[in-house]
């Protein structure tokens, strides 16, 4: 409003001294009247184009513009024509590129020059009062224009960082959910394909029984990780050794746990429980009778985890038991220890198989 109020008291003002003029009769009042209409009509059309970058035509109005001056100057409407130099050697200067506003400022501030009737002192100092206010305004500008293009590049920055969070959380409770379902789903499988197999035979029926009541136990196992899981994604967590006990007691397994144990982050203990869950499933899976050992090591800058077994007679277990599962789990090990800057190895050893992971600590 403050702008637009501003145009309008030097239009008013400007009208008022043109008309004023005692020259301002006759042929040279129409020349007058019409170079101020003109003029009026010219700078609107000048700021339209120089503000939709359409240079070669600001360009042809700018010249209109320097002649429309230099008629109603002889008209005798010399306030309306030093207002028209002096407005467009200005405003090429804040809203052209330099290549063009220096050759149309300049000729806007000679006609000034020459038309002026000021002293030497005078006339210099308008000059270079108008060419300092055109340039600090075009700074003005500039910096304003790369303000917004820095709050634009920002407000897209954010946006992008909370797409990358939601999708980074998304993935997180992707992990989650697949390895709870592998661990508890798969552990029941195994169970129930085993009494499958054992009915297929003609096992007694105790064992049987044995086999469904195991997996009935995986399932009661599977809620209880679902309720931890749920825990984990709110960020609580319990300690990565006590959780350790309990699963090597569950599993029939010898725990050993070198270095001093210290608390490690939320992504990194979710992970050593994962890996030590599911490379103690794959074990129950393919070589159930198999001696389990887990070792956990506290190292300087890192934690270390290793899941081995000893190698077991390839009776034990059918190949179609061996089979049952996704299949996933290995590689969403590997992934998740990629994803927080470690390496997981898994692989034959000497005497069995080994999982063994290294993670930032």
């Amino acid at each position: 409003m403050l702008s637009w109020a501003g145009r309008l008291a030097m239009l008013v003002a400007v009208t008022a001294s043109t008309v004023a003029s005692d020259r301002f009769t006759g042929l040279r009042a129409v020349v007058s009247g019409v170079g101020l209409l003109a003029t009026v009509l010219l700078f609107w059309l000048f700021i339209r184009l120089t503000s939709r970058r359409r240079l070669s035509w600001a360009l042809v109005v700018a010249a209109q513009l320097l002649v429309v001056a230099g008629a109603v100057h002889q008209a005798g409407a010399t306030t309306l024509a030093d207002f028209t130099w002096c407005a467009l050697a200005v405003i090429s200067l804040v809203r052209m590129p330099l290549v063009a506003a220096v050759p149309i400022s300049a000729g806007a501030l000679i006609g000034f020059s020459v038309t002026s009737r000021n002293g030497y002192l005078a006339l210099l100092a308008t000059v270079a009062g108008l060419i300092l206010v055109g340039w600090l305004i075009r700074l003005d500008s500039e910096a304003q224009a790369t303000a917004k293009r820095l709050q634009q590049q920002e407000h897209a920055a954010r946006a992008a960082e909370a797409e990358s969070a939601a999708l980074d959380e998304r993935a997180r409770i992707a992990r989650e959910i697949h390895d709870v379902l592998a661990h508890s789903l798969s552990a029941q499988l195994v169970h129930l394909e085993a009494a499958r197999l054992m009915l297929d035979g003609g096992a007694d029926r105790e064992q049987i029984r044995e086999r469904v009541v195991a997996a009935r136990r995986m399932a009661q196992e599977g809620l209880k990780e679902t309720k931890q899981a749920l825990s984990a994604l709110r960020g609580e967590f319990t300690a990565v050794g006590e959780f350790l006990v309990e699963l090597a007691d569950q599993e029939r397994a010898e725990l050993t746990v070198t270095g001093t144990p210290r608390p490690l982050a939320a992504e990194t203990g979710l992970a050593v429980r994962r890996t030590a869950q599911e490379a103690l499933t794959n074990i129950r899976k393919h070589a159930p009778a198999a001696q389990r050992t887990i070792r956990l090591s506290y190292l300087p800058e890192e934690v270390e985890l290793e899941i081995r077994n000893t190698a077991s007679p390839a009776s034990e277990v059918s190949t179609e038991l061996a089979g049952s599962g996704s299949g996933y789990g290995l590689l969403g090990m590997r992934e998740r220890a990629e994803l927080l800057g470690g390496s997981l190895r898994a692989g034959p050893g000497a005497d069995g198989w080994s999982v063994l992971l290294r993670l930032p600590a």
